[in-house]
């Protein structure tokens, strides 16, 4: 009989660690840009509804290359291409349920390449966006989309068991606008075997569908599946004081990454206004019970390895230390 070879996914190095060891031990960078920003300095298109899920499709050299610069520049945790990814949208495509799981575990398989060209522990985490990032019409800024928690844990389920089918090795439940959908995706990522953690969009000192920051980081309470918890694509004046609430709230190591500051139009599909992410803002965040510390749109591998000087994540060589270690 011929020799039957691993598949790739095996072949890759992984971890030694568990990611929530590594928060144990002190901060852990985050990539930046939900890969968006590095794409489209590469020269990609991503005005498809699809956004850069698209290129698992047509461009994953692309998305492999972005997670590359990241990895390079100093990102000990990779987020995954699939953000905008679910099997509605694929649909709409005329893409099947079977392939559309193959593209969600090749989101994960392209950063665990990417991940394998530096010589330390990086960890893949697959990205799972709100329903509002499939509607494409920028709700997921708004929540509220008059469905319940149960009908969003439906939506969610599918999608949350063929990525951690994938090997990941967390699940970044991210950009979640609300309460109702933070409930869901907790209820779905019940028995998935996985570490997760659950980033809100705020705006001010609430959720970006009015909630009390208290609450929201409050759901996680006793959850010993979710390594962390806090803020992700928001103005980052509005993160430190989130990252105070999460920390006394939950008693979890707290994720931020804020955007670069610039805000999204839905409607013209653009950024406008100024940047105004500062990486010197890190230390206070860290101060303040951060661990899991990155950017989000707009912030790219240049600031991440900023970032890494800052954090004291990076070796002399440039190339980011696990937490705990020399």
């Amino acid at each position: 009989m011929p020799r039957r070879h691993a598949p790739v996914h095996e072949l890759v190095r992984r971890p030694v660690r568990t990611l929530g060891r590594a928060l144990a031990a002190g901060p852990v960078l985050l990539d930046g840009g939900g890969l968006s920003n590095q794409l489209e300095a590469q020269g990609c298109d991503l005005s498809d509804a699809l956004w850069s899920a698209r290129l698992l499709l047509d461009g994953p050299g692309q998305i492999e290359a972005a997670h590359t610069a990241y990895a390079r520049a100093g990102a000990q945790v990779l987020t995954t291409s699939g953000y905008q990814a679910t099997f509605e949208g694929f649909a709409r495509r005329g893409i099947g349920r079977a392939e559309a799981a193959e593209l969600f575990a090749r989101s994960v398989l392209l950063a665990r390449r990417a991940a394998g060209t530096v010589e330390r522990d990086v960890w893949v985490a697959a990205s799972v966006g709100p329903y509002g990032a499939m509607l494409a019409d920028g709700s997921e800024y708004r929540g509220r989309y008059g469905l319940s928690v149960q009908e969003l844990e439906r939506f969610h389920r599918p999608r949350i068991e063929a990525l951690a089918a994938a090997g990941p090795d967390a699940l970044a439940l991210e950009t979640v606008p609300d309460v109702d959908e933070a409930e869901a995706l907790l209820r779905a990522v019940e028995g998935c075997g996985l570490p997760v953690w659950l980033s809100y969009s705020v705006a001010g000192d609430r959720t970006r569908a009015g909630q009390r920051l208290e609450t929201a980081f409050g759901l996680v309470s006793g959850r010993d599946d979710v390594v962390a918890v806090g803020v992700n694509c928001c103005d980052p004046a509005d993160a430190g004081r989130a990252v105070r609430v999460a920390a006394e709230v939950s008693g979890k190591p707290v994720a931020v990454y804020p955007n670069s500051g610039e805000r999204w139009d839905a409607e013209g599909r653009c950024w406008v206004g100024a940047p105004t992410f500062d990486p010197g803002r890190a230390r206070a965040w860290s101060d303040a019970g951060a661990r899991l510390i990155g950017g989000c749109c707009r912030v790219g591998p240049d600031t991440i390895a900023e970032l890494a000087v800052l954090l004291g994540t990076a070796t002399a060589g440039g190339h980011a230390k696990i937490p705990g270690e020399g």
